[in-house]
């Protein structure tokens, strides 16, 4: 394996991008977020990636510490990778990454790729307070768990249990979301978001 390159600067600015600073790492991690992930899995949700690359990059993540690689039990009997604490560490980070470049998103291009599960983090940073919610999109349906100290932060499909609340809106205004056009407590309120569900997280959306 080849050593890893650095800026072989004294700044914690510069070890942290030693770490996540090469291209893909970042959306890796965004994509191991969602739990442990096989492989091909990941390739498949991060288009445009070679093999060679992907492979490259998950093992200088698990040497630094930031993913680790387990055999699942039979009859599965295969690998996944997921973040250790360290890399989770990384939600805030890619979090106001995306707010940061919610600016530059601009409207969605015809080259431009996109997975349901991608909208996850944006609307996470217009919830508060803690529970699952199950959100529908045109592109598909996703989870997310609000408040979630360890363990995933969002997940594929449908809730794997009774929700705190649904939340129904069209790619539109998912967008919209994600690029800063529109908060997700005005969308509700512009009757573009739709409620569903009767726990607290539910009621208090529904009563913005």
């Amino acid at each position: 394996m080849s050593p890893r390159r650095s800026y072989d600067q004294y700044c914690s600015a510069a070890r942290a991008l030693d770490a996540v600073g090469d291209r893909w790492t970042l959306l890796i991690v965004r994509e191991l977020l969602g739990g442990p992930r096989r492989y091909t899995d990941l390739h498949a949700d991060l288009p445009g990636v070679s093999t060679d690359v992907l492979a490259s990059r998950l093992k200088d993540m698990e040497r630094d510490g930031l993913t680790t690689r387990r055999r699942l039990p039979p009859p599965t009997a295969a690998y996944v990778y997921e973040l250790t604490v360290r890399g989770r560490e990384l939600l805030p980070v890619l979090q106001a990454l995306g707010e940061w470049g919610a600016a530059a998103l601009g409207e969605r291009r015809p080259t431009d790729a996109v997975r349901a599960h991608w909208f996850a983090l944006p609307l996470l940073r217009g919830l508060e307070g803690e529970g699952l919610v199950e959100v529908r999109l045109d592109e598909g349906e996703f989870h997310v768990w609000l408040g979630a100290g360890e363990g995933p932060v969002y997940g594929d499909g449908a809730a794997p249990e009774e929700p705190d609340a649904r939340l129904s809106l069209d790619t539109g205004t998912c967008e919209a979301v994600s690029r800063g056009a529109l908060t997700l407590l005005d969308a509700v309120r512009a009757g573009r978001v739709g409620v569903a569900g009767e726990g607290a997280l539910a009621k208090g959306l529904r009563e913005v």
